[in-house]
This record gives C-alpha cells, sequence and structure tokens, in this order.
C-alpha cells in the first residue's frame, strides 16, 4: 500500500520539487562566494552603523564575461582618495587634530601626501593605478589671500586690453591648473570678532593691510588701535556717518523707507561696507560691492565685519545677479564713469534696478560747480532721461532717479533715442559669462517683478515671478514654493532642537545650493541674526529672481569654478544635494578645496546628500583636516540622505 503511494504521480511531483529545491539552494551558496554582497545594517544597536560588504572594493572585468575575444582593457589611471589623518610622532594614522593658531614652523610641512598603489582584479586581468591621497598639503603663505578667478596674473597679462576695467573681471585657471592645497591663514590668525561687535572692529592678524589707513583714515572709514582695525562708520561723502547719511536720504525721498518699501540694495564701490553695515538695523540687506584694485581688500575687511559683500566690478560683463532684483542702488564716490559709452553702466544699472526702484548718486559733480564736474552732471542727466528716469531730488551732495514702473516712457521715445530697447528676445536673467548689452531691458509687461509687498511680508507670499522660472512640475509653482518652505523650516527646526545651532557662530552664511531660498528663509524666522549668500547653480534653474522678490540676495556661479571672494570669509556652508548633481561636471574636490577656501577656521558645514556620496565626501573633507560625523535625517537609517556634519580647525602638522 504504502509503496503504491509512493509510486502515484502527485508524490513524484513532490519528490522531484524537492530535488530541484535543494540542488538550486547548493548551487546559489556555491555561486555567490566570489560576488559582491550587500550588508546594509549590523546587528541594531543605538548607534545604528552603515556597514559596506567587505567586497565593495573589489574590482570585476565585466567585459571578459560579455565578450572573450575583445583584448584586455589599457592600464587605467584614477584619482580615488582614501586613507587620511595625520601622521602623529608614533608614525602612525590620527584623525585627532589639534586646535589653535598656527605654528609658523609646522606650518610648510604641511604637504600634500600621496602613494601610488596598482591593483589586479580577481580574474589576473589589467591592472589599474590609482594615486591614494592621505591629505592636502598647505598652499604657500604667499596665497593666503588668493581668489582663483581673480588672481590669474596669466591671463590678465595676456588681455588685449584694461582700459575699461577688464582685469578686475573673472579669469580662471584653465582645466588641470584649479586649486589643489588648502589656503593657509595668515600668521597670528584669530577667530574673528562677534556679531554685532564686529561691525565697529576686527583683529588686525586677520587681515594684515595698513593700505586702506594710509588713503582714507583722514575720511573715517578706519583706523588702527594697536592689534585692532576700528571702523567709524563714515565715508567719502558721509564722513559725520552712515546713520545720519541714512536719514538725509529718507528725508529727502519719504517714499524711501528702509526695511519696508526698501528692503534689498546694492551698494556699489562700497569701500568697507559701512553704508550696508549701518542699513542692518534698519531691516534692510545691501550687497555691498566693490572690485578688488588698488584698495583690494575692502571686500575682505567688509566680510570680516560680517557685512555681506562680494568682489566684483562693472567692465564689459553682465554682474551676477538678476533683472529688477534691488529695490535701490546706490553709488557714493564709486570712481565709475556711468556715461561712458552711451550709458551702457548705467544700462547695467537699469537692468538690475526694480521697476520703481531709486537710484542715489553721492558725487562731486552733483555738488561742485568746476566746469569739468558741471558737463559730467548735464551729460547725467541727458542720459537717465533718454533712460526715462524719473530726476527726483538733489539736496547737498546726494541726487536721487527713480526708474519707470512700466514700458510707456521707452515707447513714446524719439526714434533713434539712445540706448535703444534691447531685443525681445533678450533674457535680461541670463547673467553668467554674458557681455553687457547697449540697450535697455524691457519691464514685463504683466508688471511681474515690479509689484512685490512690503518687508517682511514679500519673504513668505509666492512672488508673481515664480510663474517665469522653467521647471518641469506638475505641481502648481505657488505649492511648490509652500512645500519648500515648509521643508526647510521642519529642517532648520530639528537642527535647532538637536544640533544646538542657536549656540553656534554662523554670521556669514551660504547656501551653495539655493532654490527658491527656503534655508535663508528659515533661519530668518528663528531670528538668527545672519545674513545668508543665496547661490543659484548655472547648471540648474535660474531661482535668483524669486529669491530677490522674497527680500533675500544672492548670486549666480558655477560650482566647477572658483567662487569671488576672499579666503576664510564665511562661518558656515550649507550644501544640500549639491556634490551628488555637480559630481557629474566638476571633480567633487575641487568644489571641496574651494569650500575650505573660504570657510573660517572654527567654521562649519552641513552637507545633506545622497548615501551613494558620502564615501568619497567624508574621505575628502578628512584629507583636508575636516573633522567628520555623518548623521541620519529625520527619516531615519533606511532614507536615502545622510547629513554630513564638518568642523574646520586650525591645524598643527
Amino acid at each position: 500500500m504504502s509503496l503504491d503511494l509512493l509510486r502515484s504521480p502527485l508524490a513524484l511531483k513532490i519528490i522531484g520539487s524537492l530535488f530541484i529545491a535543494v540542488t538550486f539552494f547548493y548551487l546559489g551558496m556555491h555561486w555567490s562566494d566570489g560576488y559582491q554582497q550587500l550588508i546594509f545594517f549590523s546587528e541594531p544597536n543605538t548607534n545604528r552603523i552603515v556597514e559596506t560588504s567587505p567586497n565593495s572594493h573589489k574590482q570585476f572585468n565585466v567585459s571578459s564575461l560579455i565578450n572573450d575575444s575583445q583584448p584586455p582593457p589599457p592600464l587605467t589611471l584614477e584619482t580615488e582618495v582614501k586613507q587620511f589623518g595625520i601622521v602623529n610622532e608614533n608614525g602612525t594614522m590620527s584623525e585627532d587634530f589639534e586646535v589653535g593658531n598656527f605654528d609658523p614652523d609646522m606650518v610648510d610641512e604641511w604637504v600634500n601626501e600621496t602613494e601610488i598603489a596598482t591593483t589586479e582584479d580577481d580574474a589576473g586581468g589589467a591592472a589599474s593605478t590609482k594615486f591614494l591621497i592621505k591629505r592636502f598639503g598647505l598652499c604657500p603663505r604667499n596665497m593666503s589671500e588668493y581668489i582663483p578667478c581673480l588672481d590669474n596674473q596669466e591671463a590678465i597679462k595676456n588681455l588685449p586690453s584694461t582700459e575699461k576695467g577688464e582685469k578686475f573681471q573673472r579669469y580662471c585657471p584653465e582645466k588641470g591648473r584649479a586649486l589643489n592645497c588648502l589656503v593657509p591663514s595668515p600668521k597670528g590668525y584669530r577667530t574673528p570678532i562677534p556679531w554685532p561687535q564686529s561691525r565697529d572692529e576686527v583683529w588686525f592678524s586677520n587681515v594684515p593691510h595698513n593700505r586702506l589707513v594710509e588713503d582714507k583714515g583722514g575720511q573715517n572709514w578706519i583706523s588702527r588701535d594697536k592689534d585692532k582695525f576700528r571702523f567709524p562708520g563714515g565715508g567719502t561723502q558721509f564722513i559725520h556717518g552712515a546713520n545720519e547719511y541714512l536719514d538725509h536720504i529718507a528725508k529727502m525721498i519719504p517714499e524711501i523707507t528702509f526695511g519696508r518699501h526698501i528692503r534689498v540694495v546694492l551698494d556699489v564701490g562700497c569701500g568697507v561696507a559701512s553704508f550696508g553695515a549701518y542699513l542692518l538695523s534698519r531691516n534692510a540687506l545691501a550687497m555691498s560691492v566693490a572690485p578688488k584694485d588698488v584698495h583690494e581688500n575692502q571686500i575682505q575687511f567688509a566680510l570680516e565685519r560680517g557685512v555681506p559683500a562680494m568682489a566684483s566690478v562693472f567692465a564689459n560683463r553682465r554682474l551676477l545677479y538678476p533683472s529688477q532684483a534691488f529695490d535701490l542702488i546706490h553709488c557714493s564716490r564709486c570712481r565709475i564713469n556711468w556715461t561712458r559709452d552711451d550709458g551702457i553702466l548705467l544700462a547695467e544699472v537699469d537692468r538690475m534696478l526694480r521697476g520703481g526702484g531709486y537710484f542715489v548718486w553721492a558725487a562731486q559733480p552733483v555738488y561742485k560747480h568746476e566746469e569739468a564736474l558741471e558737463e559730467q552732471w548735464e551729460e547725467m542727466l541727458n542720459l537717465t532721461t533718454r533712460l526715462c528716469w524719473n530726476f527726483l531730488k538733489k539736496d547737498g551732495y546726494i541726487a536721487v532717479w527713480q526708474k519707470p514702473s512700466n514700458n510707456s516712457c521707452y515707447l513714446n521715445r524719439e526714434e533713434g533715442t539712445t540706448p535703444p530697447l534691447c531685443d525681445p528676445r533678450d533674457d535680461p536673467d541670463n547673467v553668467w559669462y554674458v557681455n553687457l548689452k547697449p540697450c535697455i531691458s524691457r519691464l514685463p509687461e504683466n508688471g511681474y517683478g515690479t509689484n512685490v509687498p512690503e518687508w517682511p511680508a514679500r519673504l513668505e507670499t509666492p512672488p508673481d515671478r515664480l510663474q517665469t522660472i522653467k521647471l518641469d512640475a506638475f505641481t502648481s509653482r505657488p505649492e511648490l514654493f509652500k512645500a519648500e518652505s515648509k521643508y526647510w523650516n521642519e529642517i532648520v527646526q530639528q537642527y535647532v532642537d538637536t544640533l544646538g545651532w542657536k549656540e553656534m557662530r554662523m554670521r556669514n552664511v551660504m547656501d551653495m545650493r539655493a532654490g527658491f531660498g527656503g534655508f535663508a528663509a528659515a533661519l530668518i524666522s528663528q531670528n538668527f541674526d545672519n545674513w545668508v549668500m543665496n547661490v543659484v547653480p548655472v547648471s540648474g534653474t535660474n531661482t535668483l529672481p524669486v529669491i530677490y522678490d522674497r527680500g533675500l540676495f544672492g548670486v549666480m556661479h558655477d560650482w566647477c569654478e572658483a567662487f569671488d571672494t576672499y579666503p576664510r570669509t564665511y562661518d558656515f556652508l550649507h550644501a544640500a544635494n549639491l556634490l551628488s548633481a555637480e559630481r557629474k561636471r566638476c571633480n567633487v574636490s575641487s568644489i571641496m578645496l574651494e569650500m575650505d577656501r573660504i570657510l573660517r577656521p572654527g567654521g562649519q558645514v552641513y552637507i545633506r546628500d545622497s548615501v551613494t556620496i558620502m564615501d568619497e565626501i567624508q574621505d575628502i573633507a578628512k584629507a583636508m583636516g575636516w573633522q567628520v560625523t555623518l548623521r541620519e535625517t529625520a527619516e531615519g537609517p533606511h532614507a536615502s540622505y545622510r547629513v554630513l556634519v564638518c568642523d574646520k580647525h586650525l591645524l598643527h602638522a
């Protein structure tokens, strides 16, 4: 009976299935021994350590599996960052760094260290040679104030002409000659004086230059008092102080209400940025700009004080700000010939000035009666009339104009009037390496950009120019705007609650991939006493018009190149989804070396990015001497993102 049961069709099927299952299980166990395995997490514990497979660095000759007849690939040369730290007195690698002042005898020993490793794949195929960078070395001490794209003397020397300020524009090093070392601090560098005290004084050792004291000391700009520079708050045209000067402007034109109607200002030829420094107390932001000229350290002084600033020049390219960016543009003895080349520079001011915005000019032609200066004044009146600006008032040494709010005046000018209107196909927000154009940028017929709410309501109001942003979005733009604001409000609140952000020094802040400016807005909502440079990468969507319409400011930039600021000028760098996006275009280590250049010792970097790039980022950060901590996001251990918190210290080798 039992034998007949075993011979039945059902029993034979069961026995056959068991045999097949056992066979495949055995083959699977055997076959998998040589292949990569994924181990996501170790046994549960409070630290939730992320581990990778022991096979993760094995190389496989996949091409040999596809076509055995193909010749083996040639020897490849790759760059890989691996094994970092500082060699301690025992000759072993340590990731512990001392924090303190630079030792001048040791600093020059901090050099690039690499080793060459040749590996062979498991199948005995082609070898792969890799440079393994142990650490990045210090640049020569004479590079302590190096700005790569503004100090390219070889490119400047070969310019056909420099008469229009071309030598102060960007000329980045050629590919392969980018920064590959850590820019050192000057001897005696000290932790910067905190804001608001820094508005009035900074350490001499941090910006060790007396040139401005010698040239401008009598104009109440700056003075030196032993180991400090002091800033009395004056300027060439306002030697009695910036506060009195701001009061003068507001009394001249009552509609100029700083901190309400006037929120975002451009200060051209800013000196040490006292105009912008005192505007901050009136709830208005000024982007202070000046070239790196004979007074080359004025922008460095501004940033050391904790005042928004960047190196920039009116020459023959557009400035890196969008159309209708600024509510007011200010020039006090800024040494710019606004009427040259039929007003091409003032046409650039017009492009950046919001419809209905104000241009304030304090200069000798306004109030002096010498023949040459009176001619300059008449030329200025003629040009501004052709630009359709309304001359409002002249009082003492200050003159004020207002830009029209629509195109009606432009369209009603006499035929042949210069400068003409720009071609309708011209994009006034296209600014990256774009030459100046001798024409007037049209205002949008729908009033976009001109009609913005007063501050602070404009911060959270979805601006009209959201509709002009080129997005592949199925959700309405206002909803995306609100969602981004909510997202960053929640994240910043988490940082405040769990990471003690309110105790951090973060006066000068940069958001390296700013989107609609939600991160900066969240900091304002938390009442942080800082300012944020919102950077919009050229590789993504141009959201700068929205950022400015919110009452924030920012700049266009390509992170494959260096940023136009001095070393050690930012306390905090925020990079969300930046490096994973830019690694397709740029060398990640080059971007991070640039981050190190502009970050102050004692500063912090928060990198929020994909878990797939975190190993590479951590390796590079350690090679630069940063201390790093990898943290999970609020989504938990299975999220595809991590937050890398990095601290930059002064190092002893």
